[in-house]
């Protein structure tokens, strides 16, 4: 019984719309034999949408199952399968490819019952049999490695909590261990069950930041996807706990336990959709009511004193990707409504708050935008006219509350509030404009003499003029004011944002005319005079990124963007403000690394969000490949997760996206162990994005990172080396074993070398009518000293592998003596010893190509070198003169009267009577 592709259903009796489904199972199963899986898919579910009987939704769901399988989409092979079984308990193909999916999903325990009861059912099946045996050994692997990994653990964390090993390279080496098997779920389960929360708990309570970072990265992996664990987790570390780190004034923590709390609402939020039911299969407590209470923890810590501003605003990205539906196909937007209803005074707060002067809450830049965002975001998840009126109450009481009765402070709060709102959800700003007194507070503050005043006062008017709807007020009330703070100020922070608002109300609706509000040429004069200010190199760059923002506005006007364009001072400015020196971006990128950026990225790749489009994962492709251009950054990028979020992106989005983040995906591989980086199922999934550097409109240095890495894994194992036969590569591999670039071309030569391990490339070594030996014959003798040695080491493997290629060395060149001469008298031990177990392999092959090698000067060398002191070298050359002393063709020297012969390396050929000896 065939087991792997769709199958033939049986004859039975024709019933209404049967021919329709019939048919376009015929198709979809001509499609899946030609390999076209997608169109396949497409007719099967076709068929399903037919009202299709019970027995041909059965096969029509198994055949779904067998082309997600073939595509690489495990989860939704099992899925289908499982359908398959629910219409048919029986039906062995279903179970078997529920197993299939299930094993290459790791869940071994649940793959061998559905593989038991395939050879239940079918008890002489070999298929069935082998797949069971094979299963049944992964199972006993994953013991031995959970065993072995127990006194790991306990090691790791011995070191860890050891005070005398505070700052020690050993104390880092084990933080880095500890992260990186965490991010397996073998190796998480086994810190989970060796009472890991507990003791990382005890990291999080030295306050030490490294061994914080390891403890919230290692925290990561153990409530990856896993529900059960998540709560847990939450139960002994305490959710109020956990989400208090996010305060800490270190940044690089608290962007670390922001990714852990991301992770934790992942995993609370995949079991609501489960119906509380992990991948694990148990049941836990009611994730919906953890996942409120991590919200509401996140809401209470917006609003706290002594919360750092860069954990404020972790707190508020976190509430920004959990709060909102990610669909609005979703009909529950309950959520949304219990936020508002607990916390919007809490992120209004937020926004309202200044940075400069400090207030009670500490904020930073970014905060006003995060938590316009997030009020943007909640606002579009209303659905009805009642819930946005009830948005638009709680804020204008809100506004309010500071507005009257609270002196300035107050009013310069309830500004501050009105411009977040009008950054934000922009209808709810204009009406906040519209209260009594608002926007006349506005205008007299711009007159203010604190700068702080002015500025609060300037920006909400800048941010109210972007509104098409609110130009026409100000250009009434507030223009001549922004034209006498530019003139008159003696604050280049309130010249240039006045500029900036006159900017906007000089680009307010676009080519309407009848929106205009300055005369004709108005714009161009405050284009000139941004210019002018970006041109000047003397003012700080600040100020100069302002003009910057005006010039966005004005460019919108055809005459704008000929003069500017006309400019070459003004372009150059423009392009040489938004370059680096290559130190500063190193010093950037460490900066980043140190702040967790591969852990927030990480964190993005892994979130199925709208944002993350194709676009978006180019962006992330190429910071990657900039992270790891160091290589002491690196293992960095690879504790971090780094290695885990570059395979999707190497895999989906734009063409180059992909290919940057398998250059980065390269990088990591030729300069870590594999094994470690991608641990696991991960590793075999980084050869396709390698292979596919090898194409030619690949550059140069992505084909060497290419070959260089594949050279890494073809050295592991043989598993390996048939995915790579697999992915096609060894024709491409072949190609650059010709190319004139010296470094790609003995990047090839080693990589081949490596999958000479492998029968299948013995195979073509082997075959009649190629060049392939001769090849590496002649780079043997090459004068580039790496080349000769990747070549001669592809000789010495194939030789000992396929005896009869020995034979044919003396077939290819005329010159192969003098090239295995030369690598046999190399001051290079490697070159020696790969050269002498070539001669070892043809001494060993053929008593012809002995008699050959022992009638040259071959003897003379080896008898030299097997006289040298105990080694490789010395052992292989005395067991090449041994096995011709079995041949009878040399035999050791007898004479007495020679002083030099007391030692039995001293021979003499049989077939010509000199004696060869070196005094």
């Amino acid at each position: 019984m065939t087991v792997s592709g769709p199958g033939t259903p049986e004859p039975r009796p024709i019933v209404p719309g049967a021919s329709s489904v019939e048919q376009l199972r015929k198709e979809g199963n001509d499609l899946f034999k030609c390999g076209d899986y997608e169109g396949a898919l497409s007719a099967y579910t076709q068929a399903l949408d037919l009202g299709a009987t019970p027995l041909d939704q059965a096969i029509l769901h198994r055949n779904l199952a067998a082309c997600h399988l073939k595509l690489e989409d495990y989860d939704k092979a099992e899925t289908e399968a499982s359908k398959a079984i629910e219409k048919d308990g029986g039906d062995v193909k279903a179970l078997y490819r529920r197993s299939q999916a299930l094993e290459k999903l790791g869940r071994l325990d649940q793959a061998v019952l559905d593989l038991q009861r395939c050879v239940s059912l079918e008890p002489k099946n070999k298929v069935f049999q082998e797949a069971l045996r094979n299963i049944g050994g992964q199972i006993q692997e994953k013991v031995r490695y959970m065993s072995s990994t127990d006194a790991k653990v306990e090691q790791m964390f011995r070191i860890l909590l050891d005070p005398e090993e505070k700052g020690t390279e050993k104390k880092q080496k084990a933080s880095q261990n500890l992260v990186v098997l965490a991010r397996e779920d073998a190796g998480a389960e086994k810190i989970f069950r060796s009472n890991g929360v507990q003791l990382l708990q005890r990291l999080l309570d030295t306050g030490e930041t490294d061994l914080m970072l390891a403890a919230l990265r290692t925290l990561v992996g153990i409530c990856s996807e896993h529900q059960s664990r998540t709560v847990a987790t939450l139960s002994v570390l305490g959710t109020r706990r956990v989400v208090s780190i996010l305060g800490v004034e270190n940044q690089a923590v608290s962007l670390a336990a922001c990714h852990l709390l991301q992770v934790i609402f992942d995993a609370l939020k995949e079991g609501i959709k489960k119906g509380f039911r992990g991948k694990e299969g148990a049941i836990i407590v009611d994730p919906a009511r953890e996942l409120k209470v991590l919200i509401s923890n996140l809401l209470e810590l917006l609003t706290e004193v002594g919360v750092s501003g860069q954990g404020r605003d972790n707190a508020l990205t976190l509430l920004i990707k959990m709060v909102p539906r990610k669909s609005p196909k979703d009909p529950n937007n309950s959520l949304t409504l219990w936020v508002i209803d607990q916390g919007l005074k809490k992120i209004l707060e937020v926004g309202g708050s200044l940075q400069d002067p400090p207030g009670e809450l500490a904020v930073t830049a970014n905060s006003r935008m995060s938590a316009s965002i997030l009020l943007s975001k909640l606002f579009d998840d209303l659905k009805c006219d009642a819930e946005r009126e009830n948005f638009h109450r709680l804020c204008e009481n809100y506004i309010k509350s500071w507005f009257e009765g609270q002196g300035l402070a107050g009013k310069l709060r309830a500004i501050q509030t009105v411009s977040c709102l009008l950054q934000g959800p922009c209808d709810a700003g204009n009406r906040a404009l519209e209260l009594s007194g608002v926007m006349e507070s506005v205008i007299a503050l711009c007159a203010s003499e604190q700068e702080e005043e002015q500025l609060v006062a300037v920006e909400a008017l800048i941010h109210a003029a972007g509104k098409a709807k609110r130009a026409s007020f100000i250009t009434a009330n507030g223009v001549s004011l922004l034209k006498d703070l530019y003139k008159r100020s003696e604050k280049d922070s309130i010249r240039i944002r006045a500029l900036v608002g006159l900017c906007k109300l000089g680009s307010a609706g676009g080519t309407d005319f009848s929106m205009k509000q300055f005369a004709e040429g108005s714009t161009l004069k405050l284009a000139k005079q941004c210019r002018k200010w970006l041109c000047n190199d003397q003012i700080d760059a600040g100020t100069r990124r302002w003009a910057v923002e005006g010039l966005a506005y004005l460019t919108f006007d055809a005459d704008v963007k000929e003069e500017f364009v006309e400019d070459e001072a003004a372009l150059k400015a423009l392009f040489q403000f938004s370059k680096d020196k290559p130190s500063f971006v190193r010093a950037r990128v460490k900066k980043l690394l140190a702040a967790g950026v591969v852990s927030a990225m990480t964190c993005m790749v892994k979130t199925e969000s709208p944002v993350l489009t194709n676009s978006c994962r180019e962006l992330l492709s190429r910071v990657f490949l900039a992270l790891v251009e160091e290589v002491e950054e690196r293992g960095t990028v690879v504790a971090q997760g780094g290695g885990k979020a570059l395979l999707p992106l190497a895999l989906e989005g734009t063409d180059t996206g992909q290919t940057k983040a398998a250059q980065a995906l390269a990088k990591l591989t030729i300069t870590s162990n594999p094994e470690m980086t991608f641990p696991g199922e991960r590793i075999y999934e980084v050869v396709r994005p390698l292979v596919s550097l090898l194409h030619l409109n690949c550059s140069g240095l992505q084909n060497f990172e290419a070959l260089m890495a594949l050279t890494n894994l073809a050295g592991i194992s043989e598993r390996l080396r048939q995915k790579i036969l697999k992915e096609k590569a060894v024709p491409m591999i072949e190609g650059y074993m010709f190319e004139e670039h010296e470094m790609i071309r003995r990047a090839a030569t080693e990589c081949m070398c490596n999958l000479a391990m492998s029968k299948e490339v013995q195979d073509l070594f082997e075959a009649q009518g190629n060049d392939r030996l001769k090849l590496l014959v002649l780079y043997s003798g090459e004068d580039d000293e790496l080349l000769r040695r990747a070549a001669a080491g592809g000789l010495a493997m194939l030789t000992s592998m396929r005896p009869s290629l020995c034979s044919r060395i003396p077939q290819v060149t005329t010159h192969w003596l003098e090239i295995l001469q030369a690598l046999l008298l190399s001051p290079n031990q490697e070159l020696q010893h790969r050269g002498v177990v070539v001669v070892l392999n043809m001494v060993e092959a053929s008593r012809e190509i002995a008699s050959t090698l022992m009638e040259s000067e071959v003897l003379e060398i080896l008898s030299v070198l097997a006289k040298g002191e105990e080694d490789p070298i010395t052992r292989a050359a005395a067991a090449c003169l041994g096995k011709s002393v079995e041949y009878g063709l040399i035999q050791p020297n007898q004479d007495k009267n020679c002083p030099l012969t007391s030692s039995p390396e001293f021979w003499i050929t049989t077939s010509h009577t000199a004696l060869l000896c070196r005094h």
